[in-house]
């Protein structure tokens, strides 16, 4: 991609309504296009982290043995009352009426819809277990809109359901997931710690996966020696007790949400009429485990967790490209190289602007934060300059080694 056809462009200055890194980072450099408080727009160079993001998730997901799919975002009344969520969710789920005075919603999440939908096809022990997902557009009536991509009223979410049989294979599967959870935040740069914390209207209790973080809104107290932590929220002495913790031995963090795993048992299941006939003949109900990741909140933490002054610093596995060449003097060399990385399928964020200084373009590639720079110019002769985006030094190569160096 050639800057100089991008979409966007970058600014110099954010808005002044945002105070978070993510916020200001992500506008000022084109990832994002800011709708409202809570509702972001992902431009190109943001949709291309966006796939990434995905990409990783399914790869995770599938690996586990989740299968795909696509629910309505568009809900049913009805199906929301039976396990009496449609009224103690109201605070959340964006509600309304049609034309015919009757009753809709806004998905949330999915536990509800899944349990009825699952009614088709789980009736039999032999029909279970069974794991699937979504990567879709949620909306929930955030009262308190901020922080930029980590707190919004419209974003997206991966939310995995699983089905069971026995709270014993409920169990081995959880933990399946929850090790799934943890190689995929791995893979995008993030040290995560698993944390005992609330289930909210979910369950009494769930494991969230928390980022050490200044900007975090989660309080948690953390044990170093089991690498684990407790939420504030449920940081009692009976919780403690539970877990074999000594207050004294743990540490407190300020910390960012990046996916939680709950355990629903039968809550969803018993009001909706998911049942199974077991190997006796006997009727009983699905048990059930939900499990989240905002992919919108995932991009905006490795933001704040992963930049510095000048800018983003993208891990490879999301970023946006992997080499932003620059070209001082819009020489043919540079479009050699651009034409000649593209070819070996390396992907090239090329400035090939002419009515930029050399200053500027800099700038800019500091700011977007591609993890390598390649800067060709009168001075680098017939070698190239190249640089990680994370590192101050850079040093002169070879072009037929440049491809080595990213394949």
């Amino acid at each position: 991609m050639k800057i100089s056809q991008l979409f966007t462009k970058t600014i110099k200055e954010a808005p002044a309504d945002e105070t978070a890194v993510n916020a200001k980072l992500l506008i000022r450099g084109g990832f994002v296009s800011k709708v409202m408080a809570g509702v972001y727009e992902y431009m190109p160079l943001g949709f291309r982290v966006m796939e990434k993001i995905n990409n990783i998730i399914r790869e995770e997901m599938n690996a586990i043995g989740g299968q795909e799919l696509q629910m309505s975002v568009f809900q049913n009344k009805d199906v929301w009352s039976a396990t009496g969520r449609w009224q103690s969710a109201k605070d959340v789920m964006y509600q309304f009426k049609d034309a015919a005075d009757k009753e809709y919603g806004l998905g949330f999440t999915h536990e509800e819809p899944l349990a009825a939908a699952a009614r088709h096809y789980i009736n039999s022990y032999k029909d279970l277990p069974r794991a699937v997902y979504q990567i879709q557009t949620k909306f929930r009536n955030e009262p308190r809109a901020k922080s930029g991509l980590l707190r919004g009223r419209e974003f997206l979410m991966k939310d995995l359901y699983s089905f069971h049989a026995s709270q014993e294979d409920l169990d081995q599967y959880y933990e399946k997931v929850a090790s799934a959870y943890g190689r995929v935040f791995e893979r995008m740069g993030l040290k995560t710690i698993r944390t005992f914390a609330s289930g909210g209207s979910f369950s009494k209790f769930s494991d969230e996966f928390q980022v050490e973080a200044d900007i975090g809104e989660d309080i948690i107290y953390l044990n170093k020696s089991a690498g684990r932590a407790v939420n504030k929220e449920v940081y009692t002495d009976e919780v403690l007790a539970e877990l074999g913790w000594d207050k004294k031995s743990l540490a407190e963090r300020t910390s960012i949400e990046v996916g939680n795993i709950f355990k629903l048992g039968t809550k969803f299941s018993e009001p909706l009429g998911l049942k199974f006939t077991d190997e006796k003949g006997d009727s009983k109900p699905v048990i059930m485990a939900s499990y989240g990741i905002g992919l919108g909140r995932l991009m905006g933490t490795v933001v704040e967790v992963s930049h510095d002054d000048r800018g983003i610093i993208w891990p490879e596995s999301i970023a946006p490209f992997k080499v932003h060449l620059m070209s001082l003097s819009r020489n043919e060399q540079a479009e050699e190289v651009y034409q000649e990385l593209t070819r070996q399928g390396i992907e090239v964020l090329y400035d090939d602007r002419d009515d930029k200084t050399a200053g500027e373009k800099f700038a800019d590639a500091d700011l977007i934060g591609c993890p390598w720079r390649l800067v060709v110019s009168e001075k680098t002769g017939d070698k190239i300059e190249i640089k990680r985006r994370s590192e101050k030094d850079s040093r002169l190569v070879e072009v037929p080694e440049l491809a080595k160096l990213f394949l």
